[in-house]
């Protein structure tokens, strides 16, 4: 057994005391109601106050900042100074922070090390973020390949049990999300996974492109994971010569309306929040306003359709 699996399983009879208590243990969005997002993941040549503006300015009601190198929210360069100057932007706009992206990895990322330090860093931002509310969860994708699952998974259990250690420690949370090019690439092996940690620090991310470029059905996949699933990020998928390409919301197959009144069945409660993939962002001539604007625009009529209650 790994020290950190040791750690975790040490913890483990008090992991309550080392957390946030329940009712604010993840990031609010709108009392009962799904909270349209944006990530600003696709917004990385966009100055972050501006950013945070155009969000609001479009109607979104939440941002997931992003934590990776080359980013505006990167720690290291992230001052402290910088962080309350956004926290009152936010609070000024009527926005919240949803989540914190940085993806670290359990495999083929980060060392653990490297990764308990990255974890500590993503809690200082979210604790300076926090104004007296729950704080954000850092979330992430878990590394690896598809094919070392059953080679990997024992071990990706025993570096979870340290992620969640180093997370509980910060009073801190995390929600994790299967990748289609990962070790973990279904809904039944991030829900095997968190069972082989249980906490209430940890919870899933749900990402249905990644399923549906397995063609993965949308209900079934969705009710896997609802009891587990504390934030969601939507995008599309289609597949060029047997290989995935994601796409912005809409420009697929996914039936939102269908995703949202299954959301709003099993009482999801939370961000729901577009993220625009590096596929997309990195081609010449885009536009990360109008790309907001364009997945705000379909998101913000499938919930009408859908007549799901939304904040």
């Amino acid at each position: 057994m790994s020290s950190s699996r040791r750690d975790f399983l040490k913890l483990a009879p008090g992991l309550t005391s080392l957390v946030i208590l329940p009712s604010r243990s993840f990031a609010a969005t709108g009392g009962g109601r799904i909270s349209l997002g944006h990530s600003l993941y696709g917004m990385q040549t966009v100055p972050l106050t501006a950013a945070v503006d155009h969000c609001a300015r479009i109607g979104f009601r939440n941002v997931e900042l992003t934590l990776d190198p080359g980013f505006a929210c990167a720690p290291a360069q992230f001052s402290r100074t910088a962080r309350l100057e956004l926290r009152q932007q936010l609070a000024g706009l009527g926005l919240e922070v949803s989540a914190l992206m940085r993806n670290i990895k359990l495999i083929g990322g980060l060392n653990p090390v490297e990764n308990t330090e990255a974890i500590k860093e993503a809690a200082g931002v979210a604790h300076d973020l926090a104004s007296g509310g729950a704080l954000p969860p850092l979330e992430t994708t878990l590394g690896g390949k598809p094919e070392e699952w059953e080679t990997l998974r024992h071990q990706m259990v025993d570096l979870l049990g340290g992620w969640v250690s180093a997370a509980q420690a910060s009073g801190f949370n995390l929600v994790i999300k299967a990748h289609m090019q990962n070790a973990v690439d279904t809904p039944e092996k991030l829900l095997w996974l968190l069972q082989q940690v249980p906490s209430p620090a940890l919870a899933a991310t749900y990402d249905y492109s990644h399923y549906e470029a397995h063609d993965l059905p949308l209900e079934s996949s969705w009710k896997t994971l609802a009891a587990h699933t504390k934030f969601v990020h939507v995008k599309d998928t289609r597949t060029d010569a047997g290989k995935a390409v994601f796409l912005l919301p809409g420009e697929g197959r996914v039936d939102y309306p269908k995703l949202f009144r299954l959301m709003n069945a099993s009482g999801y409660n939370g961000a729901v929040v577009a993220e625009v993939s590096s596929m997309i962002f990195k081609k010449p001539g885009y536009d990360p306003i109008a790309t907001a604007q364009k997945c705000h625009d379909t998101l913000s009529r499938a919930l009408a359709e859908a007549g799901v209650p939304h904040a």
